[in-house]
């Protein structure tokens, strides 16, 4: 067996995509990194009983050049017995629609296709082609750029991707290798053209810098490939921390998110930085901040000093507002307007799409339990309700009477007592019966009306504030 292929399968040997009856779609361009990728699947396809997909995307971008590559993916993989897949694209009119540079828009085309293909073909799993030399030249060109500890992990070996994994399993083979083992095998590749050009970023770094470097250093690819793994078992580490945090100090608002400033001041300001980034990455790209410069500015607004208010414009109507022990970060709200909902039925679901949640309406008949510490869901005695029940917002004026207290006090003091950021006061959902009483506020605090017994059984009303999107919005 080929020494090349011994170490290509001792080294992937463990992966969840070795599994028998797992379908593979290879990314096959026709070039040599993917045409020893597709031979070197092949193999492992035949002593593991997976299933291989050759799965080719023409760009258009070179004419007959293009499709005499796609002929020589389908001729092989006709040869080797493997399914083929193709995809032709008009990428001058996708670049001229989106706006994105020529690689930007091809590699976001190009994955959206092979997606397609992988579904088509009943694939779970996307490999790519990216190999070592690939992995060194991305940490220069984000080391030249400026980046990270994210950053400099290069190129992941796998990930998640719409419900498919792209893997990358021959990241820790150099291109010498892979184009001795195509020549040891007499396999075919195509060589691309626009390879030797070095108007393009990464063929200016491989072509000019990457052999400036190794005069310094023969050994620099090897160098910034431990970078790279050493990188990326530290952002493994903070990324873990930073979801920790996260579940600990930040809660989903509406389109935004919350943050409990005490919690957030007692995080090192790495930690802090990194917290930030998962907000903005969770959001996707309806925030676009995701420069060092904008995380940091965002970072230290939540975190400056003093227990007053404050507001940082990040940009793309992104705000950060700091209002007390608490920071609301996302697109700034606009006021929703009066609204209210009448609740018709029992055993149903009211979404409140104006404060992003819902009302879930249940009746029960039992012993009301213990309050829920989390504020978030609350009891009440159906025969000491006036009906119909309605959920608004707030009014000029509304006043309460909260349970435990005697009197009444203002909504308006309650949302400031509760630290609810004032951009969100107009979109808290109000519990009222047919009186206008209001019974409850969601994750602030429930009246003192129709309350049940506690440890006796009776007809309950439990009413429970959900989230109705992703996230944890959970007042």
């Amino acid at each position: 067996m080929d020494e090349l292929l011994l170490r290509f399968e001792e080294w992937t040997r463990d992966e969840r995509w070795r599994q028998p009856g797992t379908a593979v779609l290879a990314a096959v361009s026709g070039g040599p990194d993917s045409m020893a990728l597709l031979h070197l699947l092949k193999a492992v396809a035949e002593t593991d009983g997976l299933a291989v997909i050759a799965g080719h995307v023409n760009h258009g971008f070179r004419g007959e050049e293009s499709d005499a590559e796609e002929e020589l993916v389908r001729k092989t993989a006709a040869e080797w017995g493997i399914p083929f897949e193709a995809a032709t694209i008009d990428m001058p009119a996708y670049i001229e629609e989106t706006r994105l540079s020529p690689q930007e828009a091809s590699r976001e085309r190009r994955y959206e296709c092979l997606v397609g293909m992988a579904r088509r073909g009943g694939a779970s799993v996307i490999a790519l082609a990216h190999h070592a030399d690939d992995q060194a030249e991305t940490v220069l060109m984000r080391i030249i750029r400026g980046t990270g500890i994210a950053g400099l992990a290069g190129i992941a070996a796998s990930r998640g991707e719409k419900e498919l994994e792209l893997i990358r399993p021959l990241l820790r083979i150099p291109k010498c290798e892979l184009l001795a083992y195509l020549s040891r095998n007499g396999i075919p590749y195509a060589t691309d053209s626009s390879n030797a050009k070095s108007k393009y970023f990464r063929n200016a770094v491989r072509l000019e810098a990457m052999p400036c470097l190794e005069r310094y250093n023969p050994r620099v690819r090897e160098a910034l490939i431990r970078l790279s793994e050493s990188a990326a078992t530290d952002n493994d580490y903070m990324e873990e921390e930073a979801r920790r945090a996260y579940a600990a100090s930040v809660t989903r608002a509406g389109e935004g998110w919350i943050v409990d400033r005490r919690r957030f001041c007692g995080l090192h300001v790495a930690l802090q930085r990194r917290l930030i980034k998962l907000i903005l990455n969770y959001a996707g790209p309806r925030a676009q901040i995701h420069d060092y410069g904008g995380v940091t500015e965002a970072a230290a607004a939540v975190a400056a000093e003093g227990s007053g208010t404050g507001r940082l414009d990040l940009g793309n109507g992104w705000v950060v507002v700091r209002e007390y022990d608490r920071a609301y970060i996302g697109p700034l709200p606009e006021s929703p307007g009066s609204f209210r909902y009448r609740v018709e039925q029992w055993d149903s679901l009211l979404p409140i799409p104006e404060a992003r949640a819902a009302l879930r309406f249940q009746r029960t008949f039992e012993a009301c339990p213990a309050p829920a510490e989390y504020r978030r869901e609350a009891y009440f005695d159906e025969s000491k309700l006036r009906l119909p029940l309605a959920v608004r917002n707030r009014r000029a004026g509304d006043r309460f009477e909260p349970k435990g207290l005697n009197g009444s006090r203002k909504v308006q003091d309650m949302f400031v007592d509760a630290k609810v950021p004032r951009a969100l006061r107009d979109s808290v959902p109000l519990l009222v019966d047919a009186d206008d009483v209001i019974l409850w506020i969601p994750g602030v605090r429930r009246s003192r009306h129709a309350l049940p017994e506690r440890e006796k059984p009776a007809k309950l009303l439990r009413v429970i504030c959900e989230a109705d999107d992703e996230g944890n919005n959970r007042r």
